[in-house]
C-alpha cells in the first residue's frame, strides 16, 4: 500500500483537524527551532571571534570543528534515539518506563563520552594530520580540538537528557538551557581570545575553553530538570546494566546511519582541503563559512524532524496508524515550506555574510556562489529532514543504516573526482547538493510511501 501526499505549501483554510495537527507540530517545532538555532552558534560564535585572529585561525577551527562534530554526531542517536523510546512508552501510557528507560542513556552517555575523550585527546595530532592542511593551520587546529574534547562528556549528556524531554513532549525545557549555555559562551569567548580586564588573552585556546564551560553548565542544568521529574513519577535513576545494553543496541542502526552521512561530509572537507590555491588556507576557510552555514540551516529545518520524531513514536506507541500518517504528511509540507524561506535568505544575505566572519576577500569571492547553489537545495534539504526525523520517531533505524550506505556510495566518488580533477569549491558543493541530498531525499520517500516502517506499540 502507499500514500499520496498533499500539496507541498500549508494552506491558510485548514479543517479543524489540520488546525489540530499543526497547533501540535509547532508546539513542539517552534522551541526546538529556537534551541537548534543556538546550538550552531557555539560555533557561529567562534567563527566570527576567531576569525577576526586570522585566516590560519579560522581555517584551523573548521578543521577541529569537523573532527568535534564527527564524534558527537556519531553519538546523536542518545537524543534521538531517546526521543523515540520515550515518546513511545509516553504513547502506550507508561511514563514511569519512559523516564526510567531515559535514564539509562544518560549513563550510556557519560560511558561513551569519556571513553571518546580519552582516545580523542591522544589522537588528536592524528586527527588533524589527515586533512593535510598547513603548518599554521594544523597547530590552531590542534589546539582547539585538544581542549574541545573536555567538552564531549557534557555534550552527549545533554542530547540524552534532551532526548529524555523531547519524547515527554516537551521542547521548550531545552530552549531555556540552550539560551543559557549560548549567552554564556559567547561572553566567555570574547574575554578569553581577546581578553578582557584580569582575564589573559588566549587566542583560538580561550574559545575552546569558554565552550567547554558553556557546555558543562547546559549539562548540568538539564541533568537537574531530568532527575526531578524521575524522582517525582518513582522512576529509576541508578544506571540499570540491561537498560545500558538496550539502549546501545536501539543505538547501533542510527550510529551506522550518522556514520555514513559524517563520512560523507568528511569527505566533503578532505576534497575541499585538496582545492588549495595558496598556503593562507582560503578555500578550507571559505568551506567553512559556508559549512557552518549549511549546519545553521540545517538546524532550522531539522526542528520539525524533531517534532516529527515526538509526535510518531507517540502515535505508533499508541497505535493509531492514520494519526501518524496524517502527521507525517502534513510535516512534509511544513519541511517543504521552510526550505524555500531559508532558501531565499541564504540566497538574499550571500554577497555580504562573508564580511560578519573575515575580512579577507578572497574568501569572500568563494563564499558567495557556494551559498548560492546552498540555497537551492534548501527546499530537497527540508523534506529530507522531516523524514529522517519521522523513520527515526517510528524507530526505523535499520533501513536509515542501509540508506546512509547507499548515499555515501552514490556521492563520495563524485566529491573526490571534483578535488582530484581540478575542480573548484563552486562545483564541490553543487555535487554535495545533488547527489549528497538529492540521493537522500529519493530514499527517504521511497521509503515513506510504504506500510513497512509503521510499527506499533510500546517497543
Amino acid at each position: 500500500m502507499s500514500t499520496s501526499y498533499p500539496r507541498a505549501v500549508p494552506r491558510f483554510r485548514r479543517s479543524p483537524a489540520t488546525r489540530a495537527q499543526d497547533y501540535e507540530i509547532l508546539r513542539l517545532a517552534f522551541p526546538a527551532l529556537l534551541a537548534l538555532i543556538t546550538e550552531p552558534l557555539f560555533l557561529l560564535a567562534d567563527a566570527a571571534i576567531i576569525g577576526h585572529l586570522g585566516t590560519a585561525e579560522l581555517a584551523g577551527l573548521g578543521v577541529a570543528a569537523v573532527v568535534l562534530q564527527t564524534v558527537v554526531g556519531m553519538c546523536i542517536f542518545l537524543a534521538y534515539g531517546t526521543t523515540a523510546q520515550v515518546a513511545r512508552l509516553l504513547g502506550a501510557g507508561r511514563r514511569r518506563d519512559a523516564l526510567s528507560q531515559g535514564m539509562d542513556g544518560v549513563w550510556l552517555a557519560v560511558l561513551i563520552g569519556g571513553l571518546a575523550t580519552l582516545i580523542g585527546v591522544v589522537a588528536a595530532s592524528r586527527l588533524v594530520g589527515l586533512f593535510g592542511a598547513g603548518a599554521a593551520v594544523t597547530e590552531h587546529a590542534e589546539t582547539y580540538l585538544r581542549i574541545s574534547l573536555l567538552g564531549v562528556t557534557p555534550v552527549l549528556v545533554m542530547l540524552a537528557a534532551t532526548g529524555i524531554l523531547r519524547g515527554l513532549q516537551d521542547t521548550r525545557t531545552p530552549l531555556l538551557v540552550a539560551v543559557v549555555a549560548n549567552v554564556l559562551n559567547v561572553i566567555l569567548n570574547v574575554v578569553l581570545v581577546y581578553g578582557v580586564g584580569p582575564a589573559p588573552a588566549l587566542g583560538i585556546a580561550g574559545a575552546a575553553v569558554g565552550s567547554v564551560i558553556a557546555q558543562s553548565l547546559g549539562a548540568g542544568l538539564l541533568l537537574w530538570v531530568v532527575a526531578r521529574a524521575a524522582r517525582r513519577d518513582g522512576s529509576r535513576m541508578r544506571p540499570h546494566l540491561a537498560g545500558v545494553r538496550r539502549a546501545m543496541r536501539a543505538g547501533v542502526p542510527l550510529v551506522i546511519r550518522t556514520l555514513t552521512l559524517r563520512a560523507a561530509l568528511l569527505v566533503t572537507t578532505y576534497a575541499a582541503a585538496r582545492l588549495v590555491i595558496d598556503d593562507s588556507g582560503t578555500v578550507l576557510a571559505a568551506h567553512q563559512l559556508a559549512f557552518t552555514l549549511w549546519t545553521f540551516l540545517a538546524f532550522t529545518l531539522d526542528a520539525i524532524a524533531i517534532a516529527a520524531q515526538a509526535i510518531t513514536g507517540r502515535h505508533l506507541g499508541a497505535g493509531d496508524v492514520p494519526a501518524a500518517r496524517a502527521a507525517t504528511a502534513r510535516m512534509i509540507q511544513w519541511g517543504v515550506a521552510s526550505g524555500v524561506v531559508t532558501g531565499l535568505a541564504l540566497a538574499a544575505v550571500a554577497p555580504v555574510v562573508g564580511r560578519l566572519f573575515t575580512p579577507d576577500p578572497g574568501v569572500h569571492a568563494l563564499l558567495v556562489p557556494v551559498l548560492v547553489v546552498a540555497a537551492l537545495a534548501q527546499p530537497v534539504a527540508g523534506v529530507v529532514f522531516v523524514l529522517d526525523g519521522v523513520l527515526i520517531g517510528a524507530g526505523d533505524g535499520a533501513y536509515l543504516a542501509w540508506g546512509g550506505l547507499v548515499v555515501l556510495i552514490a556521492y563520495a566518488p563524485a566529491a573526490l573526482l571534483v578535488a582530484l580533477g581540478g575542480g573548484s569549491l563552486t562545483w564541490l558543493w553543487v555535487a554535495f547538493a545533488v547527489l549528497f541530498m538529492g540521493v537522500r531525499c529519493v530514499v527517504l520517500v521511497q521509503r515513506a510511501r510504504g506500510d513497512r516502517w509503521l510499527i506499533t506499540g510500546a517497543a
